[in-house]
Order: structure tokens, then C-alpha cells, then sequence
């Protein structure tokens, strides 16, 4: 246990990209701007071990890769992509916002490239967290690229992919897929954005290619911050925190609490369960480095603890979580109550699981259905409003020297005067 001072003083430090990977992503997205389809399946062999002669997979596979499932499992997709297009059909921006001369107006980009993990998991979520909210914008294009695994890509997340709508899936992985849809390859189209989770090799290159395409974020390692109190499940609450560190090694996890006691009584239980669980070697990686427990004198501290952190996920789970909603503000998502833990906002709630991390939450926000929308303002101003503040910018334009300017506006003022003088 820690307070609030030791915290920020050696507890809170940003976990950063590994700086040893710039040259080695360097080579490899030039290596796919050069050559193509060529690098790709080298890359293939020697990262993940498997020969791909075709790097497409045939479209046709998705659909029955989605009847191989079992049904409730084909349920438990349909309701999670369900509950994902609802809540971003609400949430989508409308095509005109402003006043009648001067408004802002929005469209779908034309192709997105979608990445999804693979190789010691499947993760037919991020499918649907990502495909379904480029479907709901009217997105046209939606390419995915996952890493080739020696078995062919799980049965769930081509079933995913069905289900959402993907167009064209790539069996391709790491920095190579981003440089792909970045620069475009004989078989891989490029795109206008790239969206996804990935590892440290996924994040470079997505840092190193922005500017050449648009990126959703650059992810760290997955992070959870919980306040809790007295009233608040102490075994359900190890759960929540296993279920982070069970990501990887890296994943961080804070626990803060106004009630010292409550904190000794949640390590002891975490500690108690530890040898039980599976996962458990990245579970114990992840705690002994990157797990807090912080004591807070206050309420006012414990969210200030909070937007400090700026987690990706952060859950209240005390007697009054609502509380706490005016308070706590840089949080990728917020979870409040026993019933809206964390890992269900994985999977089903509605909101994207791709967030914010790495205290970015200060300065962005996770993905959404407007992130594949772009917007332009439109200026269609009336002769009265433009006489009424063409003065303004004609005084603008002449104090920054900017004489060219000045004259487009004084012509029109002066033709104005004349037509009106003839008439």
C-alpha cells in the first residue's frame, strides 16, 4: 500500500515504446513499400512460421467458418455486434449541425483497414468493436489483416468477420500489415485509416506511418484504475483486477480506497486466489510490477488519483458510485456498480473496447463510429452578413500584410457598391 505522494513520486511513470524497435520498424515499412506482397509473405515465415501463398482469404470462408459455430456462440456474436451498432447508431454525428450559413457537415471515409490480434489468442471482439462501428458510419471499403497461424485463422473470428460486414480479410500481421494498408501492395489495397490493438510492433508502426495514413491511437500495454469502498465485492473485485493483468505481462492495474483496511483485505485475498487461477504466470508478471494499491484521504483525492492516472478503463465500485460521475473526467471508459464490471464493456455493453491508454485519456477518447467519419465546414453567407463583416476581415487581411486578400474582399465590395449605385 502507497499513498497518494509515493504514488506519484515512483508508482505513476508512463510506460513508453521500446526506442530499440525504430530501426527495425523502419526496414520493415520500407521493405513493404518496395516490395510488396513479397515482403509479406517473408515476413510471414520468419515471424510467425507460416507459408502463405495466398495472403487473401476467399471471402466465401467467412460464412462458413459461421455455421462450423456452435449456436449459442453464434448467439452470444449476434448479440454483441446487435448491442454495438445500437449504441453507435446513437451516438453518430448528423449530417448538418451549425446555422443556415455556416454548418458543419460529415461523411464516411472511403476504406478502413482493421486490425485484429492473433497468434496465442482469438479475438473475434475486436471484430466486432471495430468493423461494426465502420459499418454503422457507411464506411464502403472495410479491409481486416490478422496475423497466419499454422492451423488458418480460428473459425470465431472469420465468423466475426461475417457478421460484421468485413469485405476483405488479409492473413498478414505486425508492423508489415500496417505498412500494407498504409502504402498498398499488389494484393493488399491501401487505405485511409488504420484501427486496432496490437503489440509494440503494431503501435510503431502505426507511429511511424501516421501522416502517410490516419491511425486510431498508439496503444500501451492495457490498464485498469478502480475505486472501491467498503460496500464493494472484494472477491469479485480480484477478478476484475486478474481479468486485466491476464492481458499481458505489462498490463497495470491501481486500486484506490479511502478505507486503508479495505485495501489489506483486498491483497489479502488477492494473494489467497493467485495459485488458483489460470493464467496465472502473466497474472504474477503482471502484479509484481505493475499493481497498485493507493491509500486516498479523501474523496477529492481519490479522483483526483484517478484523472491523474487517466486509465483506460475505470470502474467505481462503492456505496454511491454516481457520485463520482462530475469528478472523474479523463477515463477512456467509466464502469460504475457491481454490475457494470470492466469485462463487459469487452465484449457486449455497447461502447468500443478500444481506449485510450498510457494517461492519453487526458487528451483523446476511445474509438467510435464518428472516428470513420471525416467533417468540412460549409460557408454560404447571405449578401447581408457578408457586408456586415467584410469590414473586419478587410482590417485582418491589411494588418498581416496580406494585400491579395484584402483585394478579394474589396472587389466585392466595390462591384456591390457600383451594381447598387447603377441600379
Amino acid at each position: 500500500m502507497i499513498d497518494k505522494t509515493t504514488f506519484l513520486n515512483t508508482g505513476l511513470k508512463q510506460s513508453t515504446l521500446n526506442e530499440d524497435l525504430y530501426p527495425i520498424i523502419k526496414d520493415i515499412c520500407d521493405n513493404v513499400k518496395h516490395l510488396g506482397d513479397e515482403a509479406l509473405r517473408s515476413y510471414n515465415q520468419t515471424f510467425d512460421q507460416v507459408e502463405t501463398t495466398q495472403l487473401e482469404i476467399d471471402i466465401s470462408t467467412l460464412q462458413d467458418a459461421y455455421h462450423r459455430l456452435d449456436e449459442d456462440l453464434r448467439q452470444a456474436l449476434h448479440q454483441s455486434h446487435e448491442r454495438i451498432s445500437a449504441y453507435q447508431q446513437s451516438i453518430k454525428q448528423s449530417e448538418q449541425q451549425g446555422s443556415s450559413e455556416c454548418y458543419e457537415m460529415y461523411h464516411p471515409l472511403e476504406s478502413v483497414g482493421v486490425y485484429v490480434p492473433g497468434g496465442k489468442a482469438s479475438y473475434p471482439s475486436t471484430v466486432l468493436m471495430t468493423v461494426t462501428l465502420a459499418k454503422v458510419a457507411g464506411v464502403e471499403h472495410i479491409y481486416v489483416v490478422t496475423p497466419p497461424q499454422q492451423q488458418g485463422i480460428p473459425d470465431i473470428v472469420l465468423a466475426a468477420c461475417y457478421i460484421a460486414g468485413v469485405d476483405r480479410i488479409f492473413q498478414v500481421g505486425g508492423a508489415q500489415s500496417i505498412a500494407a494498408l498504409a502504402y498498398g501492395t499488389e494484393t493488399i489495397p491501401k487505405v485511409d485509416k488504420v484501427v486496432g490493438p496490437g503489440n509494440q510492433y503494431v503501435a510503431y508502426a502505426k507511429k511511424y506511418l501516421f501522416g502517410q495514413v490516419g491511425i486510431d491511437q498508439i496503444a500501451g500495454p492495457s490498464e485498469i484504475a478502480l475505486i472501491i469502498d467498503e460496500t464493494a465485492d472484494l472477491d469479485a473485485i480480484v477478478y476484475d483486477v486478474f481479468a486485466q493483468a491476464e492481458h499481458d505481462e505489462l498490463a497495470r492495474t491501481f486500486v484506490i480506497s479511502e478505507n486503508y483496511a479495505c485495501l489489506q483485505q483486498l491483497e489479502h485475498k488477492i494473494q489467497q486466489t493467485l495459485s488458483t487461477i489460470e493464467r496465472q504466470p502473466i497474472v504474477e508478471a503482471s502484479l509484481s510490477n505493475h499493481h497498485f494499491l493507493i491509500h486516498a484521504s479523501s474523496f477529492t483525492e481519490a479522483c483526483d488519483l484517478m484523472n491523474t492516472i487517466a486509465p483506460e478503463h475505470a470502474s467505481i465500485q462503492t456505496a454511491t458510485p454516481r457520485d463520482y460521475l462530475n469528478h472523474v473526467r479523463y477515463v477512456g471508459a467509466l464502469f460504475l456498480g457491481h454490475y457494470s464490471p470492466e469485462v463487459i464493456g469487452d465484449y457486449v455493453a455497447g461502447p468500443s473496447h478500444v481506449l485510450p491508454t498510457n494517461q492519453t485519456a487526458r487528451f483523446t477518447n476511445g474509438l467510435s463510429v464518428n472516428d470513420f467519419l471525416t467533417r468540412h465546414s460549409v460557408i454560404d453567407l447571405t449578401q447581408d452578413t457578408f457586408s456586415e463583416i467584410e469590414g473586419t476581415a478587410r482590417q485582418l487581411a491589411h494588418v498581416e500584410q496580406l494585400f491579395n486578400h484584402e483585394h478579394s474582399i474589396k472587389i466585392r465590395t466595390t462591384k456591390e457598391h457600383y451594381n447598387n449605385d447603377k441600379n
